[in-house]
């Protein structure tokens, strides 16, 4: 039996328009190939709208068990052929979805568990299958679908025992996903935490109370045009920086995922002060390069170069695999008076992302944000008793997102490591097993 013959139909994807108008008047969220590992992550805050017809609206929509397969794109190094699920979850969230016109999806038939099928067209991409049926126009890689398809192999399987693989690979899966949810929900309370104690001001005074709330004495400061607590400071970031370093200078001929370290580049922030190590590239170093460039937890890094909507960008390390470098257009920083984990948040506020649109410098693709510039930049600085009990707290979080961020990856090993065993039958699996 071949992957094509447990095909019931499929279901063409479609860009439609970035605007609504009389002629494509319904609002579709369009997955892309670059939505695949986010929605894996049970992430559907990038993933696009676009506008359809009404006809395609009809034809295209897809449902719960769905599967969209990217068909165009790829690299060198990663074939076409990802996949990802169209998940009660992302439905909730999204609302009608559709597949963009560089994917397909498709239905499987009857007696077959999407997610069995969706797992093993994972196991099949990991064995670099759909490399062999890749076709090459305009520079970009096209999956033969077709091709593929009709000479993959699927052993015909009784849904029984289709349903208990699942349920061993959606059981690391849950947890995986519980320990994420987890960790966005103290990165959150991070957010509230700061917002409440060096926005509103209203940190915990010597009784205990809320400062601000309790009438604690403010005072004009005319750098910040706002009043901040007495006996707080404001100091230019260069009064209160001790350390300024760029990175690692690596072209792309010097990575390579057989290489022995990891390489965290700009593209690994996320915008919100957090990164992933979900794409990390790898390259080779020396032993002083390794000293010199290894990341460690509570490390800041911020982005200095590169487009205007990167520049700026920065992280706080709370994990990463031991001798991890960072690219030379990040610059890691260190600090005197204030945490670094107080100055991520700071740095990821609406007035600080104001105040360096200001001083970025450059063309219309390449801009930068100079040592100097940045070192004019206005700190609010608690006092020592007030950081020092911050301190505190965020040590715990970090402790513990650490903790959690350790079980997701011996986790992600597990089931990775189960897949090839489940859908090679080198691990039993009884139909009659619970799903418990």
């Amino acid at each position: 039996m071949k992957l094509i013959d447990i095909i019931e139909v499929f279901i063409a994807g479609d860009w439609g328009e970035e605007t609504y108008s009389k002629e494509t008047p319904c609002a579709v969220t369009c997955v892309r190939g670059a939505d695949i590992i986010p929605i894996s992550e049970y992430d559907f805050s990038a993933i696009p709208v676009r506008y359809i017809n009404q006809q395609a609206y009809a034809k295209k929509c897809l449902q719960v068990g769905d599967i969209i397969i990217e068909k165009s794109g790829g690299s060198p190094t990663q074939s076409t052929g990802r996949v990802s699920l169209v998940s009660q979850e992302l439905l909730d969230h999204a609302g009608a979805v559709i597949c963009s016109n560089f994917c397909t999806a498709f239905r499987v038939k009857k007696g077959w568990n999407p997610l069995y099928v969706y797992y093993y067209l994972q196991f099949i991409y990991n064995l670099g299958a759909f490399f062999n049926f890749e076709g090459k126009t305009s520079g970009i890689k096209n999956l033969q679908l077709d091709a593929a398809f009709a000479a993959i192999p699927i052993e015909d399987i009784s849904e029984s025992i289709q349903n208990n693989i699942v349920a061993i690979l959606q059981g690391l899966e849950r947890k995986i996903a519980i320990n994420r949810q987890i960790n966005q929900n103290l990165e959150a309370m991070a957010k509230q935490l700061y917002d409440y104690w060096f926005m509103q001001f209203d940190f915990p005074n010597e009784e205990g109370k809320p400062y601000k709330s309790s009438g604690g004495e403010m005072v004009w400061n005319e750098k910040l045009k706002r009043e901040i607590p007495k006996e707080w400071e404001v100091l230019n970031l260069g009064q209160i920086t001790t350390s300024y370093q760029q990175g690692l200078i690596r072209s792309n001929n010097q990575l390579s995922d057989s290489s022995e370290f990891g390489y965290l580049k700009m593209g690994d922030l996320d915008g919100k002060g957090q990164y992933s190590l979900q794409k990390l590239a790898r390259t080779n170093a020396t032993s002083e390069e390794v000293f010199l460039f290894s990341l460690h937890k509570g490390d800041f890094l911020i982005n200095v170069r590169n487009s205007k909507e990167i520049v700026g960008k920065t992280c706080l390390i709370d994990y990463v695999e031991e001798n991890t470098l960072f690219n030379h257009m990040l610059v890691r920083m260190s600090f005197d008076k204030v945490t670094s984990f107080y100055m991520n948040l700071l740095f990821n506020t609406d007035f600080m992302y104001r105040a360096m649109d200001g001083l970025k410098q450059g063309t219309t693709t390449v801009i930068a944000l100079y040592q100097e510039d940045l070192y004019r930049l206005p700190i609010v600085v608690p006092t020592k008793n007030v950081m020092d009990t911050f301190s505190i707290i965020e040590k715990s979080i970090l402790n513990q997102k650490e903790l959690l961020t350790n079980e997701i990856i011996s986790l992600i090993k597990q089931r990775d490591e189960l897949l090839p065993l489940l859908m090679n039958g080198q691990v039993s699996v009884n139909s009659d097993l619970s799903d418990d």
